[in-house]
């Protein structure tokens, strides 16, 4: 199961945390992965950078409401395993 975490603190909230969220859910729901993907909010990752701070099973990366789709396609569902 992968672990993702978005950072909702406040650097990240303005750089758009609410809408990275709200792709990832959909992705999750539009791929069906409950099973797969545990998803989880954090206040502050002290990793304020360029974009909302993402932890994809302890690796950090800057996700943009812009590249969530891209990101989630990339990471999480490229990485699943095929039926």
């Amino acid at each position: 199961m992968a672990s993702l975490m978005v950072c909702i603190g406040s650097s990240c909230h303005l750089k758009g945390s609410y809408n990275v969220i709200q792709t990832f859910q959909q992705m999750v729901e539009e791929y069906n992965l409950h099973d797969q993907v545990e998803m989880k909010a954090q206040f502050c990752m002290k990793r304020c950078q360029q974009g909302v701070s993402v932890c994809l099973d302890g690796a950090y990366y800057d996700v943009s409401p812009q590249t969530a789709r891209e990101f989630f396609k990339t990471h999480i569902l490229d990485k699943q395993p095929k039926p």
